[in-house]
């Protein structure tokens, strides 16, 4: 499959409608916010795996070409200096599928997020 428009029951059952290297991407992806936000909970929302710490902290989705992150506008504002290479708009980066994930980048940008979301329950 490909990742057509649909009601996904678990972001295993996402993860599992694509093939090849967008599949593996979604993995990593996958991975690497549950490392950096081990505590998180993971669900579909919007249609895509999504990440709820004390409100969401990203989503991720694939497509033909790309990966779409989406760690809302705060996430790419934080970062907007080194997403150059990237495509990017308020409140998404575009990951090509022909180019490196960004590892250390992304793990920056969770953690950034699950530091934001944990600083205003506190307040």
């Amino acid at each position: 499959m490909t990742g057509e428009r649909r009601q996904w029951g678990s972001v295993d059952e996402y993860i599992d409608s694509f093939s090849g290297e967008t599949r593996n991407r979604l993995e990593q992806l996958r991975q690497l916010v549950r490392e950096e936000a081990p505590e998180a909970e993971e669900r579909i929302s919007y249609g895509m795996p999504g990440y709820d710490l004390d409100g969401m902290l990203v989503w991720f989705a694939g497509y033909a070409r790309h990966i779409g992150l989406y760690p809302g506008a705060d996430g790419v504002r934080a970062f907007e200096h080194e997403l150059g290479p990237y495509e990017y708009a308020r409140g998404s980066v575009r990951l090509a599928l022909d180019e490196p994930l960004p590892i250390d980048l992304i793990r920056r940008i969770v953690r950034y997020r699950v530091t934001e979301n944990l600083d205003k329950k506190r307040r």
